[in-house]
């Protein structure tokens, strides 16, 4: 087994979703009742991967897709400007076929490719793609002092990002409120994106729909606490929004979470954020999605209901959905719902569609 020179994303598909979930812990029966192979099929391409990574055991195998994974080269910002005039920090990590994501809210491009709340997303999905992820406007590395904050802005942001690149077709990742972004992008740009993942999300905001004094209220409450305690050191605060995003965080990815809130956005900024948020209607959008779309949603998420995911998969025609078992509205990575997360991308994005 000497010599050998393939890395783990030079493996073919099979071999990837199988590496895959040999990483996450599964057994070789488990692997096989996930893929509907023989159990020595699966043995088979076992030993397809081991020839190719030049290991000769699966622990041998894990350590050399874990090593290619961090081996991620070190990042390089750039700047593009939206229609509006608004500058849009970007970036790309990984080599492969193009994945992107849509940007959301409470991200800064240098400071999560150090933080136990983003890191191993960025490990992971760089893993077998060129990912591409940016700052929202009005967040991280992007412009703070900015008026529109629509989401038809939003979709600009992400047009121009991807325009920028020169991206021709690619599957889009919209997570929490960036489902919607890609939602919108996806119908308006149909020939561009190839699959469509949403996680924890939803079609319609709090003060959409129906309205009543309980949502009233809540809306009241939300903007209130970010007027008095958003990215400051006070503790109850902290608590109410860590609650609300990562229930399940360990104390030092409480800590992250926290100084992410400082460095992110500003307090005036995060009102507007919310405030848009409550707005937001991709109903109608999403009957007109006509691409492959899957959609997650953990079981318990503290932020979005479950049922709302749900919703948003029986509108989308066609779409595939995932239960995950959790309470963490951003996956953490030692939580078993982002396993499997990263699983059902890859099996997925295996899917020609």
């Amino acid at each position: 087994m000497e010599g050998k020179e393939t890395r783990p994303d030079q493996l073919t598909e099979r071999e990837k979703e199988i590496l895959e979930r040999l990483s996450a812990g599964l057994t070789d029966q488990e692997i096989a009742a996930e893929l509907f192979l023989s159990l020595n099929t699966v043995k088979w391409y076992n030993r397809q991967i081991y020839s190719k990574l030049g290991v000769s055991n699966r622990t041998q195998a894990i350590s050399s897709a874990n090593n290619s994974a961090r081996s991620i080269a070190e990042q390089h910002i750039r700047f593009c400007s939206s229609p509006d005039g608004v500058r849009i920090a970007y970036t790309t990590t990984g080599k492969g076929p193009p994945l992107v994501r849509a940007a959301t809210w409470l991200t800064h491009l240098e400071f999560d490719w150090h933080s136990p709340i983003w890191r191993h997303w960025i490990t992971q999905l760089s893993r077998y793609h060129k990912y591409v992820r940016y700052d929202e406007r009005g967040c991280g590395l992007s412009d703070w002092d900015v008026d529109d904050f629509s989401l038809d802005a939003w979709v600009r942001d992400l047009e121009t990002v991807v325009d920028t690149l020169g991206l021709d077709r690619f599957p889009l990742l919209g997570h929490s409120q960036g489902a919607a972004v890609a939602i919108q992008y996806a119908v308006q740009h149909p020939e561009r994106v190839s699959h469509l993942i949403l996680l924890g999300s939803l079609t319609c905001g709090l003060l959409k729909g129906r309205l009543t004094p309980k949502k009233l209220e809540i809306a009241d409450t939300l903007i209130k606490l970010m007027e008095i305690g958003w990215g400051r050191d006070n503790l109850p605060f902290r608590q109410v929004f860590t609650a609300m995003f990562v229930p399940e965080a360990t104390s030092e990815q409480m800590r992250w979470f926290d100084d992410l809130q400082r460095a992110s956005t500003s307090p005036e900024n995060a009102i507007k954020f919310e405030q848009t948020f409550h707005l937001i209607d991709v109903t109608d959008l999403a009957r007109k999605v006509n691409v492959p779309t899957l959609v997650l949603h953990a079981r318990q998420d503290s932020l979005i209901p479950f049922k709302k995911g749900h919703e948003l998969a029986t509108l989308i025609p066609g779409a595939h959905f995932v239960p995950l078992e959790g309470k963490n509205h951003i996956l953490l990575e030692d939580e078993p719902a982002w396993p499997k997360f990263v699983a059902a991308l890859r099996s997925f994005l295996s899917d020609d569609g």
